[in-house]
């Protein structure tokens, strides 16, 4: 499954990067109009590391990242003192890594996920391995039976020499939690350290490995919460909270910490915003307000030990605010040096040693590594080596307001060196679709087409992230309704602008933004020429059979709320899927997935081509021997190639 080598020349020094462009937050129209750039070559946009995975070890002494390439991907580590490479663990194509940690200086855990048949369904398992630096080899953690989720890590001991494991024997069953030795031996060496309890389902360790809290839920959909403060002490049932109750944000752990009961808690405030509180799992009583971000959600808490350093949250970009004044410092100093950029500190080791991304909205950027002790941040490598930023559209955030009067927010990307006027438009839905959101970022395939003379509009349509929890739950039961006016009144607002020509508008999108590009043409001919579609879902009903099996039963309830809604605003999926509404379609539609997709499956795509035959409607198909992220690089410029071709053909952009 799995072999190792020294890693070849890969990685060469390269020159200090140019100046990024000023991000701009909101359209506007430009005083000159730019040269038209060159056509920017398609494998430009796949022929990439995924340097923005990188982890530094806990001292600093090495970092990782994923790098994909030719089908193959790999965790490279590299010496963090001469940026030199050092080992590349390479994962076999028919596995997708999930992702990595570091287990001390010298091994690294790897979670990979894969297929395994039930009940007639191939449904994704993940399974854990350990890769031993000094040894150069790899061993699984788990047992050779055990249920769909083989990855849980509740602790990382610093020293490399265990991990504890929460693992269920088999696909019913509750968990039981593990002390899972590191050396190699696997199974053999595991111990026991907490039996199953009927009705928890999810466990949770503090910051010494002890297992303090554990979660379960009834028939009834109430989460019943057991703990106890220290190891000696027995469980004791501390709350019983219903799925809809605000007081289930407290209970998303964020961290329990060894000798206290106090840790912290990202809840909802009064405004309906995301916020950071102390919180008392021994009573579940909420503490002190740690930090409320005007206007926005607080996204996650940068921890270090039982301190808080800071937060992150996002506006139309991802921000962090420190509360450490040595960190704040530092982030000053970096911003200084890499001026007109995005500065974002992506992992560290202390204040000794720290991996620093520099981006921009037109730029995929760079990474740097900071040495503190030595006073110096050295370029390690460009994410995109291939593009010139310069050369890019800049995107610009605009506001619109839905047909209801809600306010959405979206991204606009112009194509560089053309009048913004009576251009044909893209429009391109993320994927998710709920809690997922678009930033203000270098994104592949709207620069791919912007670049082609395409202007393109991603909007962040009702359930998405972001904006708070009513914004996200006014997408509850509205797939394929009030989530599809919101592309729909993405497409007016454009066209009222003079920005989009109306009679060029085609509908492009990936995952659930595939099922939103082709329901999309399905349901509004009028309105677009044609659909592209990548992994979308054709049929829910299918997919929620599919996607339910494997999910916790908590999970999979709120998912099929989310989904078809409640009480009389209860949607049938039939009705919104397009393989069951294929034959009203009469634009051209493009329909590509991945044969080895665990995520969306292959079913799905082979079921709208059925359904399109039968009903003698002729869609163009496109067949690719990759996964739901399409990690081969032939394969994901297969993909582009293909829609760049096929938009040239029924919405050319000349």
């Amino acid at each position: 499954m799995f072999r190792f080598c020294a890693w070849v020349a890969l990685l060469v020094a390269l020159p200090p990067l140019p100046a990024f462009a000023q991000e701009q937050q909101d359209a506007g129209n430009p005083s000159a109009i730019d040269p038209i750039p060159p056509q920017v070559p398609v494998e430009a946009f796949t022929a990439r590391s995924e340097f923005g995975s990188a982890k530094l070890s806990p001292r600093g002494t090495r970092f990782g990242f994923i790098h994909r390439s030719g089908g193959q991907t790999s965790v490279v580590l590299v010496d963090a003192g001469t940026r030199e490479p050092v080992h590349a663990i390479r994962v076999d194509e028919d596995y997708g890594l999930r992702w990595f940690s570091w287990a001390g200086e010298d091994r690294v855990l790897l979670s990979i996920e894969t297929k395994q048949w039930f009940f007639g369904l191939p449904l994704p398992i993940t399974q854990l391995l350990v890769f031993d630096i000094a040894t150069q080899e790899t061993s699984s953690i788990g047992f050779d039976y055990q249920g769909p989720e083989g990855d849980d890590v509740l602790y990382i001991d610093p020293y490399g020499r265990y991990i504890v494991l929460s693992v269920s024997e088999d696909w019913k069953s509750d968990p039981d939690v593990w002390r899972f030795p590191l050396d190699g031996s696997g199974a053999a060496g595991a111990v026991k350290i907490e039996s199953r309890k009927k009705g928890i389902e999810e466990w949770f360790a503090d910051s010494s490995g002890v297992v303090r809290l554990g979660v379960g839920w009834t028939m009834g959909k109430s989460a019943i919460v057991y703990y106890r403060s220290g190891p000696e002490d027995r469980f004791k049932r501390v709350a019983k909270i219903k799925q809809h109750d605000e007081a289930n944000d407290y209970w998303n752990v964020l961290g329990i910490f060894e000798g206290r009961d106090t840790g912290y808690a990202i809840v909802q405030d009064p405004s309906g915003r995301q916020v950071l509180r102390e919180f008392d799992y021994s009573t579940g009583e909420p503490g002190r307000l740690i930090h409320a971000q005007p206007g926005w959600d607080v996204d996650a808490v940068n921890l270090d030990g039982k301190q808080v350093l800071g937060i992150t949250y996002t506006d139309d970009a991802s921000r962090t605010v420190w509360f450490d004044e040595d960190m704040k410092r530092i982030q000053r100093e970096l911003e200084q040096a890499l001026p007109q950029s995005r500065i974002e500190i992506i992992s560290r080791a202390g204040l000794e040693r720290m991996l620093v991304l520099e981006h921009g909205p037109s730029d995929p950027g760079a990474i740097y590594v900071y040495d503190a002790r030595a006073r110096t941040l050295d370029l390690f490598a460009n994410l995109r080596p291939q593009i010139d930023h310069t050369q890019m559209a800049v995107p610009h955030g605009v506001t619109y307001t839905a047909r209801d009067g809600q306010s959405i927010r979206a991204y606009l990307t112009l194509p560089k060196g053309r009048e913004p006027r009576g251009l044909p438009l893209v429009i391109l839905p993320h994927g998710g679709p709920y809690g997922i959101r678009d930033t203000l970022r270098f994104e592949d395939w709207s620069q791919l087409l912007a670049n082609r003379g395409y202007a393109v509009l991603q909007p962040n349509y009702r359930g998405s992230g972001g904006y708070g929890e009513a914004f996200e739950t006014l997408g509850d039961g509205q797939i394929g309704r009030a989530m599809q006016d919101d592309l729909d009144d993405a497409m007016d607002w454009a066209v009222a602008e003079g920005i989009a020509d109306p009679a060029r508008v085609c509908l492009v999108g990936a995952s659930y933004g595939g099922y939103a590009a082709l329901w999309g043409v399905i349901r509004n001919p009028e309105r677009y020429r044609c659909a592209a579609s990548f992994a979308g879902v054709t049929d829910y009903d299918a997919q929620f059979k599919y996607s339910g099996k494997s999910l916790e039963r908590r999970y999979r309830r709120e998912w099929k709320h989310r989904l078809r809604g409640t009480g009389e605003g209860e949607i049938d999926l039939k009705e919104v899927s397009p393989a069951h509404q294929v034959a009203r379609l009469v634009r051209p539609v493009l329909l590509a997935h991945g044969k080895k997709d665990s995520r969306v499956p292959f079913s799905q795509f082979e079921d709208m081509a059925t359904a399109a035959r039968d009903a003698g409607k002729e869609i163009e198909l496109l067949e690719l021997d990759d996964n739901h992220h399409l990690t081969k690089e032939e394969n994901a410029s297969e993909w582009l190639e293909t829609l760049v071709e096929f938009l040239a053909r029924h919405n050319p952009a000349d």
